[in-house]
């Protein structure tokens, strides 16, 4: 009765039942802030029927059940406990399973036991859709209006007010934060969440805090983690203490393919398909790597279940991503449909990124189905290219995910690999992404946080030396960087934006190129998820709804057009649908584009446009991109293909863009890693522009051989005769 594309193999499993809760008054010491202050941490069960101290409202009957709910997670026996050891010491190490309850309950016993009275409580998370849905859940669990006392900050969304007091935020925006305020002031407490997933983010913020408790004696870090790489926290924070929290796991069946499966997409909806017909009620979760991904298998779920009609349980299938707008995200805490009468129960199947991995927790899922894939940037410094590439995930992942089926009931987990493959092809842990990333955004933050020395710098894993290097390299390119390696003028702008630097540059500079209100609309439509949208069965209207934008001179034109149509259009979600373009992308870049044209007019940077009647309206717009990724282009060799200058990379234009020749030079946004060596978002760019805009980069004395520099020797030849000819004739 198990499906038929998988074998069975043994149970691994742990079982542990949630102790009973037992209702009794905490006394525990608050924040050592010189005032003897003594006080029951469970503020939430004091106020019980009454008056809420933070808003002065009556509490809600809901808050009642919330409260019934948070005393029966695995954390809530260790409150007391936890907040001895906090106020014992600065730092603390915790690893509690997911589902434990770590992350929506350890932040808010901190604001109970009087952290968050005179400053902020601040809790990190990986992910945008992890930082708003637990913000969201915590605001009703403390009974508070979210954006209140309970608020979240993403990037380029902040729903906070001067009465936040506990705040969920992306590590990104703390390490952005602490730009402007080095000593983190504002927060009593930082909690570092899913530590384990090591992103660039959260390492940066591991080497500034330990630096800043230095003079801050009263910060106090929680660093909390879902693996046991605990202990290389612990000596990292000098020995910080340790604390487990167990998580409430049943008996989880492991299933593994006895051949590799060639399609995993195909696979994981033929096992929904066997386990909806074939087994028990329960939901089952399926991880796949990206949003096209997951949208195709929804549509293939719902059209295969659909095919079986009144013989199974009605189904509620449900996708999960991170540009996925929030009442969508939030639909993966419903309840499964209810059955037919008298018939087969319904069922809710979740399809998601690794987000579900540990950052969120779904309960009802009894059935995992995992192809054993992510998505992983991987970063190549000599090619100076960075990719997202679909890639195996790590044995700690795969046991992570076998967990999620686990959290309710006893569960299954069916996994599309072998068993060979797990013990021989899988490795332990993922590579921190410090180790996998172009450090250019890092270093340009870390350069204005006043940290120059890079080489000492307290990495807890220190990047390849070449890494560093290219970093360096490519913000004293950018000019960001003088040849000292001290931060300049341009630089220390740049750094003012949420952006990468190379967009950064191209709209700091853009005033130059009298274009910065067109500049602000490109940087805005390449910051949000693609616009255009091609469904499988109808590529040929999409095709010719894009071709109506397409500009004869690239890509980045073409989604300047979008933009203003969509302006004209009185950003109208039907017009979006008729014209193939994804409404939420839009009001997204229109969102972004207000947010950059705000931080431009703080730091007067001029917003103009050229005549669009002047022919040299495109050119100006064009140039102004170049002044930021003159590092990415490429040249046409005679064979008709292209090659990356100075890197030599054979590289095609991806099938996305809407050039229709082959201009001798193009400029690319991206580097795309698939079949081929794919650029995309490309724009025609000149030779000459090249050496006017960027001479430093495109120096002949350390250029290597190849197709772009006998171009450019030629151009180099043609400029000093016009310049000499010019000099003649004055």
């Amino acid at each position: 009765d198990h499906p038929s594309v998988l074998v069975r193999w043994t149970c691994t499993s742990t079982a542990a039942g949630a102790m009973a809760s037992r209702k009794r008054r905490l006394d525990v010491p608050g924040p050592s802030d010189g005032v003897e202050a003594r006080r029951t941490v469970d503020g939430a069960e004091e106020g019980v029927g009454g008056v809420h101290p933070w808003t002065g409202r009556p509490y809600s009957t809901h808050h009642q059940d919330l409260l019934t709910t948070r005393r029966s997670l695995p954390v809530w026996q260790q409150r007391t406990q936890l907040l001895q050891m906090l106020q014992e010491n600065h730092t603390l190490v915790l690893v509690g399973e997911t589902g434990s309850g770590k992350t929506t309950q350890v932040p808010q016993f901190c604001a109970e036991a009087g952290w968050a009275e005179q400053k902020m409580v601040a809790c990190t998370q990986p992910r945008r859709v992890a930082a708003t849905s637990v913000a969201r859940r915590v605001a009703e669990e403390m009974d508070v209006q979210l954006g209140e006392e309970v608020g979240y900050s993403i990037r380029f969304e902040d729903c906070t007010s001067p009465k936040t007091r506990l705040k969920y935020l992306t590590d990104g925006m703390l390490l952005r934060e602490s730009m402007t305020d080095p000593t983190l002031s504002r927060y009593s407490v930082v909690i570092l969440d899913e530590a384990h997933e090591r992103t660039l983010a959260t390492d940066i913020l591991f080497g500034l805090l330990k630096e800043i408790q230095k003079n801050r004696e009263d910060l106090r870090i929680v660093v909390m983690s879902a693996t046991l790489e605990a202990e290389k926290f612990q000596e990292y924070f000098s020995q910080a203490p340790l604390m487990k929290v167990p998580g409430r796991m049943h008996p989880v069946e492991v299933f593994y393919t006895q051949e590799p499966e060639r399609d995993y997409v195909e696979a994981a909806v033929r096992t929904v398909v066997q386990i909806h017909a074939c087994e028990p009620p329960g939901d089952i979760l399926i991880f796949l790597t990206g949003e096209e991904e997951i949208e195709d298998a929804c549509s293939r779920i719902k059209r295969e279940i659909g095919y079986m009609g009144q013989k199974v349980g009605p189904v509620k299938v449900l996708p999960l991503y991170s540009s996925l707008p929030p009442n969508m995200q939030q639909r993966i805490f419903e309840k499964a449909p209810p059955g037919r009468d008298e018939g087969p129960e319904g069922r809710k199947i979740v399809v998601s990124t690794n987000i579900a991995e540990t950052s969120l927790t779904i309960d009802g899922v009894v059935y995992v189905i995992d192809p054993g894939f992510s998505k992983q940037k991987v970063y190549d410094p000599r090619a100076r290219v960075e990719s997202l590439l679909v890639s195996p995930i790590s044995r700690a992942s795969a046991h992570q995910r076998a967990g999620r089926a686990g959290r309710t009931q006893p569960g299954k987990c069916f996994r599309l690999y072998t068993e060979k493959s797990f013990k021989e092809d899988l490795i332990e842990q993922t590579y921190p992404e410090i180790l996998r990333s172009n450090l250019g955004t890092v270093v340009l933050q870390l350069k204005r946080l006043g940290i120059d020395d890079l080489v000492h710098f307290d990495f807890l894993d220190p990047p390849a030396p070449e890494t560093m290097i290219r970093a360096l390299e490519l913000l004293n390119y950018l000019g960001a960087l003088d040849d000292e390696g001290e931060l300049t003028e341009i630089g220390h702008l740049m750094s003012e934006f949420p952006l990468d630097p190379q967009l950064s540059k191209m709209l700091v500079t853009s005033p130059q190129y009298a274009c910065s209100n067109e500049i602000l609309s490109i940087v805005a439509m390449l910051s949000v998820p693609v616009c255009f949208v091609r469904p499988r069965d109808q590529t040929k209207e999409a095709d010719e709804a894009k071709a109506q934008f397409a500009h004869v001179d690239g890509d980045h034109l073409t989604l300047l057009n979008v933009f203003h149509a969509f302006k004209q259009s009185g950003q109208s979600a039907e017009w979006c649908f008729e014209n193939y373009l994804n409404y939420r992308s839009m009001k997204s870049a229109d969102n972004v584009r207000n947010q950059l044209s705000r931080l431009c007019q703080k730091f007067n940077i001029r917003l103009c446009s050229t005549e669009f009647t002047s022919r040299h309206y495109y050119t100006n717009i064009r140039k102004a991109i170049v002044s930021g990724f003159f590092m990415q282009v490429a040249h046409k060799e005679r064979a008709g293909h292209y090659l990356t200058a100075k890197d030599n990379q054979v590289v095609f234009l991806h099938p996305s863009c809407v050039l229709d020749k082959k201009p001798d030079w193009v400029l690319y946004h991206e580097f795309v890693l698939t079949t081929k060596n794919y650029i995309r978002t490309n724009t025609v760019v000149e030779g000459e522009w090249l050496i006017d805009i960027a001479p430093q980069y495109f120096d002949m004395s350390n250029f290597p051989a190849c197709g772009a520099k006998a171009a450019l020797e030629r151009l180099y030849l043609q400029k000093d005769m016009r310049e000499k000819k010019n000099k003649r004739t004055r």
